[in-house]
């Protein structure tokens, strides 16, 4: 995999600290290490409980299907790690895609449960109920609208656009959670955050400058 860590300074500030993205075979972890790479922003891949032991933040990308994402999960041995380093130490961590639905409780997709570190669960998109035709899965590009302040959205154009690919979303029991949100044919979040907890429906890896920034912005948090 190469060198699993690269320490340096983003574009003039003093000190990011060290961001681990959760490697469990389930998410595009080179990309994200590539924008911060790029950054140089300090950070590691993160693949067994002791490569945590640095982290100052953390990154949990998702793709698939949520059963399969969370079996994954429990399956690299992180798992408890994880949950003492987000819900005891209060350590800053951004889900990603089917990461973000993995904060949740549970989802429609599967029966497995989710982390439960935002209160909510994971819903289908329904075409039914939309106010036009609209296709499944949501792929392509689409507008993240802030609907709270938040420094993740610092230096974003207004109503940014990002690269979507889902057909489920995360619908919080509190919509304080919701910090921003996504049209498509329904209102749905495509930002969720509580305490220490980040979440965004979308792909900022593969969003260009906009999900760069944002990745900044997390880094910079």
């Amino acid at each position: 995999m190469g060198d699993k860590s690269v320490k340096g300074f983003g574009r003039g500030k003093k000190n990011h600290k060290m961001i681990a993205i959760i490697d469990y075979n389930s998410g595009n972890v080179k990309a994200f290490a590539n924008i911060y790479k790029n950054l140089n922003i300090p950070h590691l891949i993160a693949t067994k409980p002791g490569d945590l032991d640095n982290a100052t933040k953390l990154i949990l990308p998702g793709v698939g299907s949520f059963d399969y994402a969370m079996m994954q999960l429990d399956n690299s041995g992180m798992r408890e790690s994880l949950d003492e380093l987000v819900l005891k130490r209060k350590m800053p961590v951004l889900g990603i895609c089917v990461g973000m639905q993995m904060l949740a409780h549970s989802s429609e997709e599967g029966s497995s449960a989710g982390l439960g570190w935002i209160d909510g669960v994971v819903k289908k998109l329904d075409p039914s109920t939309m106010s036009h035709k609209t296709r499944l899965p949501h792929m392509g590009w689409n507008n993240v609208v802030p609907s709270q302040t938040s420094k993740l959205f610092n230096k974003l154009e207004d109503n940014p656009r990002f690269y979507f690919l889902h057909s489920f979303y995360f619908s919080c029991s509190n919509e304080d959670n919701v910090i921003a949100v996504t049209e498509y044919g329904t209102t749905f979040a495509s930002s969720v955050n509580s305490e220490n907890v980040f979440g965004l429906q979308c792909h900022p890896e593969k969003s260009h400058q906009n999900g760069i920034q944002f990745l900044e912005n997390f880094a910079s948090l």
